[in-house]
């Protein structure tokens, strides 16, 4: 998608006197994140007990009960072991960033289309992580450990936090919003 598909994309969500000072999306692709070193053997233990269940209860004749009992977490561990990656990647491949003189704009999902807005000059904290290949993610508003662990899990309850994520030149991007913030 080119830059002028982003704009015109975005183009319905802009105000009168809008006027875009950057358009972006994310890489696509199946992506790493930093707080996959924690999930990805917990989602193994998970994945491997649920499994290990499963087949026990199966294999020894168990009660009705105890083989179904277990097909939830099964299911849950092949999700977040597996799935995850998957429903990260088609989510990061529909979304959509802008920046314009006023607001950043994020459209994203999957199913359906949710348009975020944020007012630039009410954003608080605002803090960057780059690779070596200048790509990164730019993070909109205060971190909280906890929501950091679960960032890229779409789980019901999970509040994923506002970020321009797995973008390129994310250092020129970052200095547009805090030249953008100021007076």
């Amino acid at each position: 998608m080119t830059t002028y598909d982003i704009e015109m994309d975005l183009r319905p969500n802009l105000t009168a006197n809008e006027r875009f000072v950057w358009v972006g999306k994310p890489k696509t692709g199946i992506m790493l994140r930093s707080s996959d070193a924690f999930l990805i053997p917990f989602s193994i233990f998970w994945a491997g007990f649920a499994i290990f269940w499963e087949a026990t209860a199966v294999g020894t004749g168990a009660p009705f009960f105890f083989k179904l009992s277990g097909l939830p977490f099964v299911c849950v561990g092949l999700y977040i072991t597996i799935g995850r990656f998957f429903i990260d990647a088609k989510k990061r491949g529909n979304t959509l960033y802008g920046i314009t003189n006023d607001r950043i704009i994020i459209k994203s999902g999957i199913f359906s289309q949710e348009v975020k807005s944020l007012n630039i000059r009410s954003i608080s904290d605002i803090s960057f992580n780059q690779k070596k290949d200048n790509s990164g993610t730019i993070m909109l508003g205060p971190t909280d450990a906890r929501l950091n662990m679960m960032q890229g899990i779409d789980w019901p309850g999970v509040k994923q936090q506002n970020s321009l994520e797995f973008i390129d030149d994310v250092k020129t991007v970052y200095d547009k919003i805090i030249a953008l913030q100021r007076p």
